[in-house]
């Protein structure tokens, strides 16, 4: 029996990267996921590699900025399956600029992906999440812990959300529901195609980082998300867990 044996678990942005990561790392503890991404192309791939370990497993085709749809997309995985026991907000677009750069639609582009998704698809997962006692993990970053230059459109929204979390484990921990948030630092898609981009602030930021290295998406990064989503974790909320090799230390 693994840790997370016939649980229903959501994950946006599951088609690639972080998303994958964690999406692999639970069918391979028992969950039934569901993986909800905007690439289509992307999502049939990933949901096929995911049938090898869990077919009862599904992809959503989705854009989470039409905020009008959200709550169908909890809806369709109750009628689905008749429960939800997890759900994990993880997408969230962004475009680096200075500060004085930056746009009302850039900002729009960061909360519609980011913030939204992740206030709305809680609201309407409260009550499935209320009969299983279920589990959120949302997504921080050390961009807005830290205040990283170039990312403020993504640190506001990132610290907004850090905050809604905050709220939502003090409201729905009296019923069993756990709130808890991961901030990583992973070799994804996205930091690879950065890295290129901007190799001096890339090798900046891994200098300082004390274990020297990127966290694997399954291994690192799916493995916390799979702790956090079992009853290991049931002691757990309101938390942030730096999953960062050591580059942020919350006080």
């Amino acid at each position: 029996m693994g840790k997370l044996e016939n649980r229903v678990a959501v994950i946006t942005g599951g088609a690639s990267g972080i998303g994958k990561g964690m999406a692999a790392a639970f069918v391979k503890e028992g969950a039934k996921v569901v993986i909800i991404d905007l690439n289509e192309e992307q999502g049939q791939k990933t949901i096929k590699e995911l049938h090898e370990y869990q077919p009862e497993s599904m992809f959503i085709q989705a854009d989470l900025a039409e905020k009008q749809k959200l709550p169908g997309l909890i809806e369709q995985v109750i009628e689905h399956y008749g429960k939800l026991d997890i759900l994990v907000n993880n997408a969230h677009a962004t475009k680096i600029k200075p500060f004085e750069e930056i746009t009302q639609e850039d900002l729009d582009l960061s909360f519609n992906t980011g913030f939204y998704p992740t206030f709305y698809l809680m609201q309407a997962a409260l009550p499935h999440l209320k009969e299983t006692q279920g589990k959120i993990i949302n997504f921080a970053s050390g961009a807005g812990i830290n205040g990283d230059t170039n990312q403020a459109s993504y640190a506001a929204a990132k610290e907004a959300i850090r905050a809604i979390s905050r709220v939502a484990a003090n409201e729905f921990g009296p019923f069993g529901i756990n709130v808890n948030l991961i901030s990583p630092i992973a070799n994804s898609p996205g930091v690879q195609k950065w890295a290129q981009e901007q190799p001096e602030y890339y090798q900046s930021m891994l200098s300082k980082i004390p274990l020297r290295r990127l966290g694997e998406l399954e291994s690192d990064i799916g493995r916390v998300a799979v702790f956090l989503a079992s009853e290991d974790a049931d002691y757990i909320t309101g938390q942030t867990i730096m999953v960062d090799g050591g580059a942020t230390k919350l006080r």
